[in-house]
């Protein structure tokens, strides 16, 4: 499959288009329809997550979200361009996925992690100086039809 590319305006009513364009992308890249809901849900917290931390560090700036697969993997990468120190309130690699204890003081935020980690397959969180990615990726059955 290629990669597609998406950026949006920084406003809550772009995260429910963002979820349909990739829920759309994973169907046509063989994920399974059982867990089309899964993908739909940990892209939409990760969106909103990042609208959430352009609206008050940046908003102006798009969020963005890259979309691939390779290896039977359907992958989404959720960008945002608020450094990690300043993001809502940090976001250090997470030790596992069974631990959720990020150090994020609010709990909306680090429920949103949980809830990322819980429905997807894999997921790797970098918070750098230029900003936040959240890398998720999901089983692809079929070969990518796009």
């Amino acid at each position: 499959m290629a990669t597609v590319e998406l950026s949006f305006s920084a406003l809550p009513v772009h995260v429910r288009t963002a979820r349909l364009i990739v829920t759309a992308v994973a169907r046509r890249s063989g994920v399974a329809e059982p867990l089309l809901d899964e993908v739909r849900l940990a892209v939409g917290e990760a969106c909103s997550r990042a609208v959430e931390a352009h609206r008050r560090h940046c908003p102006d700036e798009p969020v963005r979200l890259e979309l691939s697969g390779a290896d039977r993997r359907f992958e989404v990468t959720v960008s945002d361009t608020v450094p990690g120190d300043d993001a809502t309130g940090g976001l250090p690699t997470p030790p596992d996925a069974a631990e959720f204890e990020y150090g994020l003081g609010e709990g909306t935020a680090e429920l949103g992690l949980a809830v990322i980690a819980g429905l997807a397959d894999d997921v790797e969180i970098a918070a750098t100086p230029k900003g936040v990615q959240i890398r998720m990726s999901w089983p692809a059955e079929a070969e990518a039809t796009i």
